[in-house]
């Protein structure tokens, strides 16, 4: 047999934990590069720098029709 809880929580206490359980804003750099807002520890999307290094190339890539 399962498990049953002994006692109903009161409207107060399942209300209270619910609030800690919430979405919090993520925060924002300025990219070293670009001066861009990056997500932090994060390369970033407009220039591809990460800690003052080039990391990746964005927005040289090719497009060829068929």
């Amino acid at each position: 047999m399962p498990q049953e809880p002994k006692k109903r929580h009161s409207k107060a206490r399942k209300r209270t934990r619910r609030a800690a359980i919430s979405l919090a804003s993520i925060s924002l750099l300025k990219c070293t590069n670009c001066e861009q807002a990056t997500i932090p520890h994060q390369v970033c999307k407009n220039c591809g720098f990460y800690a003052g290094k080039k990391v990746t190339s964005i927005g040289q890539v090719k497009v060829t029709k068929a």
